[in-house]
């Protein structure tokens, strides 16, 4: 069976000293990297590149938290790239109808023109790093990918059960705790159930 195969090949691995999450992490940084030095030439570095995928991606515009949530970065990280990136004419932002404050981020005439050149790279580096790997290899290793991904997912979303009325949190007129911590309304009264998977 191939994820038998897989799978002892990662312990296999795990036993030489390279554990699974090493392994994942070069590869992605590693693949990251080389596509980043083919972009540089075209004004594009690798915050720029992923920014921009992440847009051209979206099938509305994003907010900027949204992004930060892609890229997986802080918001006021994301809000100095944002600037940068407008300042260059690469992207545009504008309030949001619903919410004045939020920001709504679409891509600018620069970038729309660069997207094709960027997926072609993208797809020509792929071609070259994935060439010679057996389809069925491919297909296996993307399918065990998917499950860890999804564990891994599955676990940052843990179940919430109500305090006791004894147990609720005191919180001033201003949304602040006793301690000065900023709540969710919606998460007020509530706390990880004990043993949740």
């Amino acid at each position: 069976m191939e994820l038998v195969s897989i799978l002892t090949n990662l312990i296999r691995i795990m036993s030489d000293g390279e554990t699974f999450g090493q392994l994942l992490h070069g590869t992605a940084r590693a693949w990251r990297q080389k596509l980043d030095a083919r972009l540089k030439p075209m004004g594009l570095s690798q915050a720029k590149w992923r920014t921009l995928m992440h847009l051209s991606l979206a099938e509305d515009a994003l907010t900027q938290a949204e992004i930060a949530a892609r890229l997986g970065v802080e918001e006021p990280t994301v809000v100095n790239l944002l600037h940068r990136l407008e300042k260059e004419g690469w992207i545009t932002r504008n309030s949001s109808p619903a919410d004045r404050r939020c920001k709504m981020v679409l891509l600018g005439r620069r970038a729309q023109q660069v997207i094709a050149q960027i997926n072609v790279t993208a797809h020509k580096l792929r071609h070259e790093l994935l060439g010679g790997i057996r389809q069925s290899d491919l297909q296996a290793c993307m399918r065990v990918l998917a499950r860890i991904r999804e564990r891994a997912e599955k676990s940052e979303r843990r179940p919430y059960i109500t305090r006791p009325p004894s147990a609720r949190v005191l919180v001033e007129h201003n949304g602040q705790t006793k301690r000065g911590h900023s709540i969710t309304r919606k998460r007020q009264f509530a706390v990880p159930m004990e043993g949740a998977k």
